[in-house]
């Protein structure tokens, strides 16, 4: 069914497991992203940008999501993710979006406080649940850079009296991660991500799943994440093969001889992250 990402991530909790957030960058990749998930039998969290909303429709997603959930049976979830402007989240919620992330990282923490909670006060009233970001994630996330000298961990004190305060459903935390990476690999802090384990009692999230080795996916499954974002993979993929089919073919050729090969590409990588043994439990 179509739900909401506090629903998704109180199972996650209880079977020990995340749950794929992956980043939808047209309209034409969000029915290839939830029949994959179809086919590993899990729920799934799809996520848009500020700009992709606004580029394919808001109402658009919602209705593709609702019509996908109802007709295949699986748990969807439509995420507006990092999103830095207040009537851009109102937009998204009052569309029928089920889940938005408020990124206040960059503002110092009674700001980024602030901020959440007026967030967190309109969507559960809506009963829409609330993302929120602690630390600085470094990298590029829809055309914002944040430099690797500007990035920084979470806090595990801070951490503690943001959740307090703000009453979010999930937290972004950061431990290394970059938005953007896919021709290296990270090297996570496992250290920092056990201290916040262990001070903060709802689900965390990780961004720039892209650069995380796929040997460190269990470990930060076990040290709490519960939320795996996945987006730049997917875009890359999609670009690839775009311009590989674009090449080739002729300007006379169907665009959806175009546009099918890159749908497969991206059912191959979310199958292939969903498919991971330390990544998902079978839920159906």
């Amino acid at each position: 069914m179509y739900t909401t990402l506090k629903e998704v991530l109180k199972e996650a909790e209880l079977l020990h497991m995340a749950i794929g957030a992956f980043n939808t960058h047209n309209l034409e990749m969000l029915p290839a992203i939830i029949k994959a998930a179809v086919h590993q039998k899990t729920p799934v969290i799809i996520q848009t940008s500020c700009g992709t909303a606004n580029y394919v429709g808001h109402r658009n997603l919602v209705a593709v999501c609702r019509s996908m959930a109802e007709e295949y049976g699986v748990d969807v979830v439509l995420h507006l993710d990092h999103a830095r402007d207040y009537d851009e989240i109102r937009k998204a919620i009052d569309a029928g979006f089920s889940s938005v992330m408020f990124d206040g990282s960059s503002l110092p923490l009674k700001e980024n406080i602030l901020g959440t909670k007026r967030v967190v006060d309109y969507a559960r009233a809506r009963n829409v649940s609330v993302e929120a970001e602690l630390g600085t994630v470094g990298g590029t996330e829809d055309g914002i850079a944040v430099s690797q000298d500007d990035a920084c961990y979470t806090d595990p004190e801070d951490a503690v009296e943001f959740v307090k305060q703000t009453g979010i459903d999930a937290l972004a935390v950061a431990i290394g991660t970059s938005h953007g990476q896919y021709k290296s690999k990270t090297n996570i802090s496992f250290e920092r991500l056990k201290e916040l384990q262990e001070v903060v009692d709802i689900p965390l999230v990780i961004h720039g799943g892209t650069g995380v080795k796929d040997e460190d996916v269990k470990r930060v499954i076990d040290l709490g994440i519960r939320k795996f974002n996945v987006g730049t993979e997917l875009l890359v993929g999609w670009n690839r093969k775009s311009r590989e089919c674009y090449d080739e073919h002729r300007e006379n050729i169907s665009n959806r001889d175009n546009v099918v090969p890159c749908l497969d590409t991206i059912t191959e990588i979310v199958e292939r992250k969903i498919h991971l043994d330390e990544f998902f439990a079978p839920r159906f």
